[in-house]
């Protein structure tokens, strides 16, 4: 579809090019516009709100089996499983210090407070690819949403009660809910550097509401005493909970790391997400679907949340290159219609076998931003079983996972040309809903949905100059 018209209704183009002349929100990013948010119906937005309760409570039992499995404790309560190899798959390639410091008994309980999925749209509904627990658009997405809040008779999704600058300042105050006014710094490595700019619009709009919230390099950050500092205008000031935006595989690049590190200080100094690296590993969806971990999930889970886990979640698996006994068979996908004892088999899977996605689980440079991703069925033979072989070789440091390919339908939207007019385009769609935590009394808040649409030709979907970054709004009686 590719029909040009003149805009009516929506944000003008004009309006759109003033509003993000004036703000940047991503250093060097730039994308499509539309005059309209994504609409979504509601049975979607119910279902969205459904997938946040279901990503709180896995988290929630993901740890009790990485506790269980690092002590090699049973896991299930009328029968005996146990599966050390679980904590060994998640703690694979970390330093053994930060190991024992996500194990440690302060930060039992400790989940990431901001949450925000994957979720593909497709002919057979959601597909949840993956889940961010430090995740870049928060900044993006609150600032769409008050660009586009007053231009729809739809409300926008998550968006009554609290906004999402809101959101976010209850969740981090949710660390210490006996303070009334913390100082909440933000602490944003060279790593996360293009993040920057939406985190200091989003710091600044809480300070226009009377909070102190700023936004530092790790650099700027100190310890005193048992404290954290920060430098402001020569003046050394108590920080009372720290929001970090950085990645754990670039720990070693934050200066305040070892001091972090030490029994209790992360607790006590309030620090959110939690520097759990089992938290942040992809390779949590493969276990979800490990057939010997099946009545593990369903007893550790609300029954609501597995079901809608279990109905979202793509068939995943772990590619761990263990070498087998000559008449056992790899958990994996089949090639030539035949199980495989070993991966380096999958290199000769045909098109439609190879229908899958291989990325890297965590803990690595090219983990986020789709940078480590290889989808088999667009790919040549010859770069498949390159990037197999580059699965296996990496093994012993850093897990792979394989994820079934779920397509993102096409979907009609407006977006418009560099010339100010309308097209109306089709687009694969992936929404990115968050959510906000309150850990205090363990509830879960939806707050807003971003939407990436991207060009019909794109198979992976991420915020490419020709994609379209939109707030999305219910659409009422759909």
């Amino acid at each position: 579809m590719n029909d040009s018209k003149k805009t009516s209704g929506g944000l003008s183009y004009a309006s759109l090019q003033k509003a993000f002349t004036e703000q940047s929100l991503f250093e060097n990013k730039t994308w499509r516009y539309s005059p309209e948010a994504f609409a979504l119906t509601a049975q979607q937005v119910s279902e969205i709100h459904i997938i946040g309760t279901a990503c709180y409570d896995f988290y929630r039992a993901q740890e009790v089996l990485y506790l269980r499995s690092a002590e090699d404790k049973n896991l299930l309560r009328n029968r005996q499983l146990r599966a050390p190899w679980v904590a060994e798959y998640l703690d694979r390639g970390k330093p053994p210090a930060l190991v024992k410091h996500a194990r440690s008994k302060a930060l039992r309980g400790s989940s990431p407070l901001i949450i925000r999925p994957d979720l593909l749209l497709t002919d057979s509904g959601f597909a949840l690819t993956e889940i961010d627990s430090v995740p870049g658009g928060i900044g993006l997405t609150a600032f769409l949403n008050c660009l586009y809040g007053n231009c729809h008779g739809d409300a926008l999704v998550g968006a009554s009660g609290i906004d999402m600058i809101d959101a976010f300042y209850a969740s981090l105050c949710s660390k210490a809910p006996s303070l009334t006014a913390p100082h909440i710094a933000i602490i944003v490595s060279d790593e996360a550097s293009t993040y920057r700019p939406e985190m200091e619009w989003l710091a600044s709009q809480m300070r226009q509401r009377g909070r102190r919230v700023y936004v530092f390099h790790p650099d700027s950050v100190m310890p005193l005493g048992d404290t954290i500092c920060v430098d402001v205008d020569g003046d050394p000031q108590q920080v009372d909970i720290l929001y970090r935006f950085w990645e754990l595989f670039d720990l070693k690049n934050i200066s305040i790391a070892d001091f972090l590190l030490e029994d209790g200080n992360e607790a006590r100094l309030c620090l959110t997400p939690p520097m759990r690296p089992f938290q942040e590993e992809k390779l949590s969806l493969a276990l979800f679907h490990h057939p010997i971990l099946e009545d593990f999930w369903k007893e550790n889970l609300p029954k609501e949340s597995y079901q809608m886990l279990h109905k979202v979640v793509p068939q995943t698996w772990v590619m761990d290159p263990v070498k087998l006994p000559p008449n056992a068979m790899l958990d994996a996908p089949y090639v030539k219609g035949k199980p495989i004892h070993r991966w380096d088999q999958l290199a000769r899977a045909g098109k439609k076998e190879r229908n899958l996605i291989l990325k890297i689980s965590g803990f690595h440079e090219t983990a986020w931003g789709a940078r480590s991703v290889t989808l088999g069925s667009d790919c040549s033979l010859e770069e498949w079983e390159g990037a197999i072989n580059r699965s296996i070789a990496m093994a012993e440091n850093s897990l792979y996972i394989l994820q079934t390919y779920q397509k993102p339908k096409l979907l009609p939207h407006p977006i418009y040309s560099t010339n100010g007019e309308v097209i109306t385009m089709d687009h694969r769609v992936r929404l990115c809903p968050y959510y906000f935590i309150n850990e205090d009394i363990k509830e879960v808040h939806l707050r807003g949905v971003l939407a990436t649409l991207c060009p019909a030709d794109k198979k992976i979907i991420h915020g490419m100059k020709d994609a379209a970054l939109l707030p999305c709004r219910e659409v009422i009686g759909r």
